[in-house]
Order: structure tokens, then C-alpha cells, then sequence
């Protein structure tokens, strides 16, 4: 059964770690993914990875907090696929583009602005340039990504745990409104996960930590959450919406 034959799928931040993982998934599963990223490069790399192994993929730039560039994105998708079945909103800062740490008093405005701006912020604009398409097609499945931590507290990450927390808001309030259009919208949680190729012997040390905490005692890969991404994506949850999946290893129950 190939899952998604003939869907077109959109993952924001597709050009590394998780979202590079989720575009692979897609491709192998008989989709088509638009990786978009702002890191534009890396969006093309990974396209070009799944165009050489026989799958279907484009690349785009696009900046997650910006209308405009929203918008764009959205518009070479239809140019060039003629409908969007998915969208993945999966950008964020924290691993790719590295979060600032420190206490609630200590984290600068300008740091909890860019958090809100492309954790939250853009969420909402990638939803209003993607969703018209699916509405005129009366089918879809919008996936946005949280995070463990918006479950769990995150010590150091206010910014961004409240961010992450706003996820699951937002989804709930989009699944309710689209309902009447066929077109779901669900969270995904992922744990600690292991996104960068070579971490750093400091970064493998807290990954071990955290694998520590779980129920299933090892290091989260990004491929860990593409079977789960795969079914929110697919017909098989046609009748799923308005839900939060902890992909975690138990670290958090849910």
C-alpha cells in the first residue's frame, strides 16, 4: 500500500533535521514534497536527494513569518502540482535555527518576538496561504509540529515552550473551523530528538540523558516520527482531527 500516491505535501523547514526526515517519508510513500525552508540550499539538497532516487520533489524558499513569502510559496506549489493535498508546518526555532536560552527574566524581548514571529506567527500565515487551496478542494490534512516540552515544561525555554503550547491551541481552533470543509488539522509532539547529523559530544550527552527519562530507553531520530506524520497525512485518519500525538518513547504520557 503506498500511502500517499499522488498527494501533495508541503513541509516547512524540509531542508533539515525532522523536516528533512518528514519530505523523505513523503517521497517514499508515492507524494510529492515541496521542501520549504528559508535556508534555501538545504531545500534544494534535499529535493534533489529525492528527485535522484525516482521520487517526486521541489524545492522553495520561503520565510515562515512573512505574508508575502507565505503566500509565494504556496502559489509555485499550485503552479506546479495544480492542487496541495498537506501541509506540514514544521519551521521553528530551536535546533536548525538555534533559540536563545535563559530564565523568564533573562530572555530579551527581541528573542520571545522571534520565537512568537515563526513558532506561532507562522503557523498562522502558512495556514491562510495553503488552506484556500484545499478548501476549493474540499480535502486536506493540515499536520503542525509541538513539542514534548509544551507537555512537560522546559527549564531555560520559556519562549519557546510557550510557543509550542500555542501549537496546540491554534490546531484545535483550525480543526473546528475546517471541519465543514474536509480538511483536518492535528498536532504532532515530538520528543528530544537527535536532528543534527554530527551533535556535538555536550548535545549527545543531553540526547543520552534524555533517553534516560523514557519508557523506551534510546536516543529519538527524526525517522522516529515520520510513520506517525505518514498517518495524519494519509487516508488512514480520515476521520482524525482536533488531535495531539506524543511521538516520545514515553518520556511524557499523554
Amino acid at each position: 500500500m503506498v500511502l500517499l500516491d499522488g498527494k501533495v505535501v508541503i513541509v516547512t523547514g524540509g531542508g533539515h533535521g525532522i523536516g528533512k526526515a518528514y519530505c523523505l517519508g513523503i517521497a517514499r510513500e508515492g507524494g510529492a514534497a515541496v521542501v520549504a525552508d528559508i535556508d534555501e540550499e538545504a531545500a534544494h539538497g534535499v529535493a534533489k536527494a529525492i528527485q535522484d532516487s525516482g521520487g517526486r520533489a521541489m524545492a522553495t524558499h520561503v520565510d515562515v513569518a512573512n505574508s508575502a513569502s507565505c503566500q509565494e510559496m504556496a502559489r509555485k506549489t499550485l503552479d506546479a502540482y495544480g492542487k496541495i493535498d498537506g501541509l506540514v508546518n514544521n519551521a521553528a526555532i530551536f535546533m536548525s535555527v538555534p533559540a536563545e536560552r535563559g530564565s523568564f527574566q533573562t530572555i530579551t524581548e527581541a528573542e520571545w518576538d522571534r520565537i512568537m514571529a515563526v513558532n506561532v506567527k507562522g503557523l498562522w500565515l502558512c495556514s491562510k496561504a495553503v488552506v484556500p487551496a484545499m478548501q476549493r478542494q474540499k480535502q486536506g490534512s493540515v499536520v503542525n509540529i509541538s513539542s514534548n516540552m509544551a507537555f512537560n515544561g522546559g527549564l531555560g525555554m520559556m519562549h519557546y515552550v510557550t510557543s509550542k503550547a500555542a501549537v496546540v491551541g491554534f490546531s484545535r481552533v483550525l480543526a473546528r473551523e475546517l471541519g465543514p470543509d474536509n480538511i483536518r488539522v492535528n498536532t504532532l509532539a515530538p520528543g528530544s530528538t537527535m536532528s543534527e547529523e554530527k551533535p556535538t559530544e555536550d548535545a549527545l550527552k543531553n540526547y543520552e540523558r534524555s533517553a534516560s527519562t523514557r519508557i523506551l530507553k534510546r536516543i529519538e531520530q527524526p525517522e522516529d516520527l515520520v510513520g506517525s506524520a505518514l498517518y495524519l497525512l494519509s487516508d488512514l485518519s480520515t476521520f482524525v482531527t482536533g488531535q495531539v500525538i506524543l511521538v516520545n518513547g514515553g518520556a511524557v504520557l499523554h
